[in-house]
């Protein structure tokens, strides 16, 4: 079955963290008492979110960064910085999301509702109160804050139209669908222009809705005949029907005989799709030959169009509201902790691992004390005997992350 797959990419970044502060009381004579400083605000997360009321990836086209707000910086006085506002990006249902570059499936968010963590934010630093202890009672630093998650999405939105268009060849759904979307097919005046179904995405008010084009059917199209099989699998999920019959048919078939042709060939391919919600309306009201007591429309002249395109904003909306649901799928993937070496040449070597990462990320390495309690930390979850295995001899370059260090064996 040929399906609606609109394709775009998204970059999506949390917000950043905020820094923590270094700051201390001052307790009347006292310049300097105990460590004050508080923690900076996490960074906002980005969410990806299905909803409804969204046809289409379009909006990412052009616009294809999202960033959540940063967290606050802490201040002094145990003041904590304000947490960055997360960001909620719609997209419709039915988007499966993947990884850009790999290809691995992240989520596929198939309801109304549905949400996955696309960018989380980052932590905030902890200010040098959280440092103090018997040991250390004036910590002279704090954490800088983490920075947001960063990267690059591919979504796809696997989806049938909501409105499929059924008529004889020339009776005018190319034309209407360049006039209610921005869709641009060719229009020509004989048999089979279209080829294949052209979909155009329509706004009306806060409805946003997929319609496409199909080619035009035959008699004798449910049996074979002609590309009619080819065409009515185009029709099988679309949520409504808008049945267009040619009022100034030049082939000399009565409205009301196409309407009966037509019904029979979808009944006859399969009888489901007359329960349908379906809307039948004439066509070419400007030059009409025929007598046609239904709705009428003219997409040269634009008479009755608005209020069609209304009334299948409607349909599109109970139809949505009725459908059952099918249970989506968002791949959640613990952050691996502790930490390994990846040898990187003779001497140099890489420390890999969220934990050993975020220890100098959120430190100022610049400052003695800082690197001490790093070093503390990097010793309590095992590194040096990670690089003693691994290898590593005095003067060997270390990384974490954009940061490199000497390393001395212990004694």
């Amino acid at each position: 079955m040929s399906g609606f797959v609109d394709e775009a990419q998204l970059n999506v970044r949390g917000g950043d963290g905020g820094a923590g502060c270094v700051s201390f009381r001052r307790e009347g004579p006292v310049a300097f008492g105990g460590p004050n400083g508080g923690d900076g605000g996490k960074g906002g997360d980005v969410w990806l979110v299905a909803n409804r009321n969204v046809a289409s990836l379009l909006a990412f086209r052009d616009h294809p960064h999202r960033r959540a707000l940063d967290g606050v910086h802490g201040s002094g006085k145990d003041q904590h910085g304000k947490r960055g506002a997360d960001l909620e990006v719609f997209v419709p249902e039915g988007t499966v999301v993947s990884d850009m570059y790999t290809g691995e499936l992240m989520a596929d968010l198939a309801n109304h509702g549905d949400r996955w963590l696309a960018g989380a934010g980052g932590r905030g630093g902890r200010g040098n109160a959280k440092f103090a202890s018997n040991r250390r009672r004036a910590p002279s630093f704090a954490e800088q804050g983490e920075e947001g998650d960063d990267q690059w999405l591919k979504l796809e939105l696997k989806l049938m139209a909501d409105v499929a268009l059924v008529g004889f060849p020339n009776v005018g759904k190319s034309t209407l669908i360049s006039v209610i979307s921005a869709a641009k097919p060719k229009i020509a005046d004989y048999p089979f222009t279209t080829l294949e179904p052209n979909l155009g995405v329509v706004r009306y008010n806060d409805t946003e809705y997929v319609v496409a084009d199909i080619p035009g059917l035959i008699e004798g199209a449910s049996e074979g005949k002609g590309l009619g099989h080819r065409f009515l699998r185009h029709i099988e999920r679309a949520r409504v029907l808008c049945v267009m019959v040619d009022l100034s048919a030049i082939d000399g078939v009565d409205p009301h005989e196409q309407e009966r042709v037509l019904l029979h060939e979808l009944e006859a391919y399969r009888p489901e799709l007359l329960d349908r919600p379906r809307l039948v309306v004439g066509t070419k009201s400007d030059s009409a030959v025929y007598d046609w007591d239904g709705e009428e429309i003219s997409a040269i002249t634009n008479q009755g169009v608005r209020e069609l395109v209304g009334r299948m904003a409607a349909l599109v909306h109970g139809a949505r509201a009725e459908q059952p649901e099918t249970e989506g799928i968002v791949i959640i993937r613990p952050n691996a902790d502790g930490a390994r070496v990846d040898r990187l040449g003779d001497h140099e070597f890489r420390l890999v691992g969220r934990q050993v990462e975020r220890l100098v990320a959120l430190n100022d390495v610049t400052t003695p004390e800082a690197l001490s309690y790093i070093d503390h930390q990097l010793k309590r979850i095992g590194v040096p005997r990670l690089l003693t295995r691994a290898g590593a001899s005095d003067g060997d370059i270390i990384w974490i992350a954009k940061f490199s260090f000497e390393y001395h064996e212990e004694v």
